[in-house]
């Protein structure tokens, strides 16, 4: 009895968890060279590393993150923090994907952060900062002055973000193109037609507002345009989008165009044309950026331009791993344009 209760008092503990012992027993290596093997280092050969990697993906190995830290200073945790309002088309599940595909085959792995946009956006960046819970992270909701750049950057933390700021700091960013996307959906509207246009634009503390009214304020400009002004922003409540489209459009001279700068939006949008009795396609054209197919499934009639968050997701993972290696920001920046759907 004595024995059996230091063995664990006749409990299955259950399976052990493999090591780099394991994996050294299993291909008959030293746990050096597994270790190494693992590690991608140069003097060990392509088969070699091969047949390591395969028995490790067999047995479910994974690095004790705990063990790395302490050996080496580093967490291979990657922290995306993203805002949950974004969900709703699918922003953050595409953003996710793309950052993993590249995490994938690395050491890194994703943690994602989230938080609403009408909380401090401060907390989980001071929170990661504090605690040394990540080794680089990514941010999005970019303001052009950005407290969370200037900390991370203080900090000497990697770091890259969805959106390009306006501060004097140079950092890693991947952007879309909104400037080109507004004034691209002010002349398809032009083109069919449509002289009186409203934009529901992001708020204004944002960076892509500014690159949303210049692309939208020069397409009225150059194609012959007006603005009908829309009193709510995407970050509006959907009620509140649909309620406020619903009173434009039954006032006496209501848009006959819409811009809408996020998929959600549209959605709302559709409602509240529909709430006044108008028809889409007939009594007003809307174009829409949407990151998903989903827009064209409920209404066809919706113009849709595609930006490729996954895309986006691929460039930031790539960045910041970059930026932790040492490469300069500089050299770790980039823009994608709007996507018009093949016809």
């Amino acid at each position: 009895m004595d024995s059996e209760k230091k063995r664990g008092g006749g409990e299955n503990p259950g399976p052990e968890r493999p090591t780099l012992k394991t994996i050294a027993f299993m291909t008959g290596l030293g746990v050096t060279t597994v270790s190494r093997a693992l590690k991608d280092a140069p003097d060990i050969g392509a088969e070699t590393k091969e047949r390591v990697r395969m028995v490790a993906r067999q047995l479910g190995y994974q690095p004790n993150r705990a063990g790395v830290r302490l050996r080496t200073g580093k967490t291979n945790v990657i922290a995306l923090v993203l805002s949950i309002d974004e969900e709703i088309m699918g922003f953050t599940s595409q953003m996710v994907f793309g950052i993993s595909e590249v995490l994938n085959g690395t050491p890194y792995h994703l943690v994602v952060t989230p938080h609403s946009h009408n909380r401090d956006p401060m907390v989980p960046v001071r929170y990661i900062l504090d605690t040394g819970s990540a080794d680089g992270v990514i941010i999005s909701r970019i303001e052009p002055d950005d407290a969370r750049v200037r900390l991370m950057h203080e900090r000497n933390m990697p770091f890259a973000t969805h959106g390009r700021s306006d501060m004097g700091i140079v950092h890693p960013y991947h952007d879309f193109d909104n400037e080109a996307f507004a004034y691209q959906a002010v002349r398809h509207l032009v083109e069919r037609g449509r002289r009186r246009i409203a934009l529901l634009q992001p708020p204004s503390r944002l960076s892509f507002y500014t690159h949303t009214r210049i692309g939208f304020q020069t397409g009225l400009h150059d194609f012959g345009a007006e603005e009908v002004p829309l009193r709510v922003t995407i970050d509006t409540a959907l009620n509140e989008i649909r309620d406020a489209v619903e009173m434009l459009m039954r006032s006496p001279n209501p848009p006959d165009g819409i811009v809408s700068s996020a998929g959600s939006g549209a959605i709302a949008i559709n409602a509240g044309i529909e709430a006044a009795g108008k028809r889409l396609g007939v009594d007003i054209d809307m174009v829409s950026k949407q990151s998903s197919a989903i827009l064209n499934w409920i209404r066809p009639e919706i113009i849709t331009i595609d930006e490729d968050v996954r895309l986006a997701g691929k460039e930031l993972a790539k960045a910041v791993i970059a930026r932790i290696e040492g490469r300069p920001p500089e050299e770790l920046q980039s823009l994608s344009g709007p996507e018009w759907p093949q016809s």
